[in-house]
């Protein structure tokens, strides 16, 4: 028996309806915690109060950003939810903190959360839920391990990889040095120390005749630069978070000792650190640059400075402008929404970590010029190479081609 008019009418519909809704199904909305149409909650945590609360500039800076990215609309329509708590710096109050934004705010990823101690303490925990950490602030080695840790990626140029280019350093401008080192006792400080010594490889041990470690606790370093002083160091790698940079900085000048000092890039700000400790005895100093500093006239008239200068000025009115750790933040933000809009409509956590490993030379406003991005699913080392500069009172005077490790 045939089928009446009506039934056939019927299927035919059917089968229209599904041929229109199959490309809608392909590109259906997906929502990981914290996501929807209209939000995105992003979590985050830094030391605005503790022994790093130089850095607390910074995730005040990434604020800054969405604020104006809110302004302008959001994210594919959505507006940035920026949840940012303070752990002093302090890995079990990072741990409560971390536990409050996943579990209690259900943010859908952390990014920008500062410092290798605080997330070193969240690492294993934040894998196991499967939350995307990204752009770890912190250049320790081990937020580049996609295979043990795929749901972790940093943001600086990694401490090794710093360290191999300061010992290039070393190894061309003077092979005979004797080098003292300072470095905080923890993975950060440890990260740089064996990036330096990978680097000058068998003459590590001949070169490198004194050592000295301080605790995040410690009131001051002075006894430490006395006795690096008295091992006849002429060579001085000076791993040290802002507070107790400034107080290296400042000890090596009183004591009217005059090594070559290396200072590594996370302790560079001239507005943060070099100025506490002294602009005169900062001279000469030796670091790493990845990053356009607002104090340096050579970007007076570059266009990516007008635009943060303008930014800043309208979003961050209270914050210091001659403090590099503010474009970190900038960047850091800039970064987190990069990522965001290439998850279109995939709000997934798996999609933020696919997009995260797929960044492909991008070049971003208020990076050094040739120092780009680049991940893959194997690679999640986001920047390899840096531009040495010098302090010459004023502002870091860049020198030499950017270079990798």
């Amino acid at each position: 028996m045939l089928p009446s008019l009506s039934a056939r009418i019927s299927v035919v519909l059917a089968t229209v309806c599904l041929a229109v809704a199959s490309p809608g199904a392909l590109a259906q909305k997906k929502y990981g915690p914290g996501a929807s149409d209209t939000e995105i909650k992003v979590g985050n945590t830094g030391p605005y109060s503790g022994p790093a609360s130089a850095y607390g500039t910074i995730p005040r800076a990434e604020a800054a950003y969405i604020a104006m990215i809110n302004d302008q609309g959001g994210v594919n329509g959505r507006k940035i939810n920026f949840i940012t708590l303070d752990d002093g710096y302090s890995p079990p109050r990072t741990v409560e903190q971390v536990r409050k934004l996943v579990e209690q705010e259900q943010v859908l990823l952390l990014a920008g959360t500062l410092g290798t101690p605080p997330n070193s303490a969240i690492h294993k925990y934040v894998n196991a839920k499967g939350v995307p950490h990204i752009f770890v602030n912190t250049g320790a080695t081990k937020w580049g391990d996609p295979k043990n840790f795929p749901w972790t990626m940093g943001f600086n140029l990694n401490y090794q990889a710093e360290g191999h280019i300061f010992a290039k350093y070393i190894l061309d401008q003077k092979p005979d040095a004797k080098i003292a080192i300072l470095f905080q006792n923890d993975d950060y400080g440890k990260d740089y120390v064996k990036g330096l010594k990978d680097g000058l490889a068998d003459k590590a041990a001949k070169m490198i005749v004194a050592e000295a470690s301080y605790e995040v606790t410690d009131p001051t370093v002075d006894s430490q630069i006395v006795s690096l002083k008295a091992s006849g160091a002429d060579t001085f790698y000076n791993v040290t978070t802002p507070k107790f940079a400034a107080q290296a900085i400042r000890k090596v000048a009183d004591l009217g000792w005059k090594p070559l000092h290396i200072l590594n890039n996370v302790s560079a700000s001239v507005g943060s650190v070099l100025t506490p400790a002294g602009l005169d005895k900062s001279t000469g100093l030796i670091t790493a640059v990845y990053l356009k500093d607002p104090t340096d006239p050579q970007w007076a008239n570059d266009a990516d400075m007008k635009v943060y200068t303008a930014w800043f000025k309208k979003y961050y009115p209270d914050g210091n402008i001659s403090d590099a750790f503010n474009v970190a933040g900038y960047v850091i933000a800039q970064g987190l929404v990069h990522v965001l809009k290439a998850c279109g409509d995939d709000l997934s956590r798996e999609n933020i970590m696919k997009q995260m490993a797929n960044i492909r030379d991008l070049q971003v406003p208020m990076m050094l010029p040739g120092v780009k991005w680049n991940t893959s699913p194997t690679d999640f080392f986001l920047i390899e190479s840096a531009q040495l500069g010098k302090f010459d009172g004023k502002e870091w005077v860049l020198f030499g081609k950017v270079i990798g490790r």
